[in-house]
């Protein structure tokens, strides 16, 4: 891809092998992407897209939750390594998970990793209302470790399920006065959208730490947002470009905001200067 800005900030990516597995039932197993398995890998990919700096964690998408975490080691020795990376480290709040997260925490403070990254596609809910003992436990220590050390905690979300936008938002009016929380993919379908537009700048007036970023995001759903967020004149601080990849397609995702209607400024904003802020004390 020809780049055309100047500078270029993928604030969500993935990086690692993951197995292919028989989804939804297939006679056989499938791979519907092309993994940036190495650091190498990556960097040149970076390099095809015209990035300048990325932040790089845990390729998932196999059903274990035990998977990701075998790619915290790539992750922390790829930002140790490269100063165009940053990294996420992986974290669950499933019980089954409790050891490992533990482990995955005590990275915190190493060079270059700067945030949080967990699901609630393998189990589990964001919403704090139905977490059980076991599940707060985890969760608060999760929160509690982002806030300490001032670090985004990146949560999926999806049309349905424990990480429906319904679910994260909840976890946002507990927690989002305290915790920066970016919601990935604004709910990664339409219906997710429609929850979630009107409750971004609500949240925001409220005084939560609330982000996001467009991948994934369908139809009208980031067109909305950057017209809502150009017209009213907030949040234009708690939207950062991400890719997906390689989970999406950079191409798409990076025309998503390059062709939107909406100021240069904020383009800029978008695409470098918002995780600039957002990061600056800790690259």
């Amino acid at each position: 891809m020809k780049k055309m800005r100047k500078r270029v900030f993928d604030n969500h990516s993935h990086i690692g092998p993951v197995p292919g597995f028989a989804y939804y039932g297939l006679p056989e197993a499938v791979k519907p992407t092309v993994d940036y398995d190495t650091t190498p890998e990556y960097l040149s990919g970076m390099d095809g897209n015209g990035v300048d700096r990325a932040m790089v964690m845990a390729n998932y998408g196999y059903p274990d939750s035990a998977q990701p975490f075998t790619l915290n080691p790539l992750v922390a020795e790829s930002v140790a390594t490269d100063d165009r990376l940053l990294g996420a480290i992986w974290v669950s709040a499933l019980p089954k998970d409790a050891e490992a997260t533990e482990e995955a925490l005590k990275l915190i403070g190493q060079k270059g990793l700067v945030a949080l990254k967990t699901t609630c596609l393998l189990g589990g809910t964001f919403n704090p209302e139905e977490w059980d003992e076991e599940s707060s436990v985890l969760w608060n220590k999760i929160l509690d470790a982002a806030a300490d050390a001032d670090m985004p905690l990146h949560i999926h979300t999806s049309p349905g399920g424990g990480s429906d936008m319904d679910n994260a938002l909840a976890m946002v009016r507990q927690f989002g006065k305290r915790n920066k929380i970016h919601l990935v993919h604004m709910g990664g379908g339409v219906s997710g959208h429609i929850k979630f537009v009107p409750r971004f700048f609500e949240l925001i007036e409220e005084g939560h730490k609330i982000y996001t970023d467009s991948s994934w995001a369908v139809g009208f759903g980031s067109s909305w947002l950057l017209r809502e967020i150009q017209e009213r004149g907030i949040g234009g601080d708690r939207f950062l470009f991400g890719s997906d990849i390689p989970w999406s397609d950079f191409a798409s995702e990076y025309w998503k905001i390059e062709g939107a209607d909406i100021s240069e400024q904020l383009k800029d904003d978008i695409f470098w200067n918002n995780a600039e802020k957002l990061y600056g004390k800790l690259w």
